[in-house]
């Protein structure tokens, strides 16, 4: 397991809450942050470098250092109906247990074995905790798989792709081409007297 970088921004130092460990003492962090890459889906997402306006609080447990507060961010996305651009800022809460690392009987790190079917909660090392998975996680899951620019939106043409808000009433007429063998027949006369 590599060192954890100080100076990054989402990377906290939990020495003050954690000497000794003991549990029940807690700090509150506030700070603002730039948004780490990779942070959306499909249609929406947090633009990297963006502004993250993170309000926390780091509580010392027996198992490590529960971290929980929310994260202020600023969306950008495009209409799953009629691709138009929208955004709006979000506020995702979210809560993560960092554990500590196996110890033995000296208190020296020993490494533990991972079971493959579950999924490990994240570690504390070196007493500093890294939450860029943690917010990635938070934030993206919050976010709506298809954002609609408003509840109602008709999207776009199939044919030729105009937006529907804008021409109400625009339609194509369109031969169903299983019909189209028809248009080869020609219809008796209706005027002519049959006698």
């Amino acid at each position: 397991m590599t060192g954890l970088d100080p100076s990054s921004p989402l990377v906290l130092d939990t020495r003050a809450l954690n000497l000794p460990r003991r549990a029940g003492s807690m700090i509150t962090v506030t700070r603002t942050v730039p948004s780490p890459v990779d942070m959306g889906v499909a249609l929406a997402r947090v633009l990297p470098e963006s502004p993250v306006e993170l309000d926390l609080r780091l509580e010392s447990v027996l198992e490590g250092v529960l971290v929980s507060g929310s994260a202020d961010v600023h969306v950008d996305a495009e209409c799953a109906r009629c691709l138009d651009p929208l955004d709006w800022d979000e506020v995702v809460e979210f809560s993560e247990l960092f554990v500590y690392p196996a110890t033995d009987a000296r208190g020296a790190v020993v490494e533990e074995l991972v079971d493959d079917d579950e999924d490990p909660l994240p570690r504390l090392q070196d007493d500093m905790i890294d939450l860029e998975a943690t917010l990635r996680d938070a934030v993206v899951l919050g976010f709506p798989l298809a954002p609609v620019c408003q509840s109602d939106c008709a999207g776009l043409c199939s044919v030729c792709g105009v937006r529907l808000d804008d021409h109400p009433g625009h339609l194509h007429e369109q031969l169903d081409p299983r019909w189209a063998a028809l248009t080869a027949l020609e219809l008796p006369d209706a005027t002519e007297d049959q006698s």
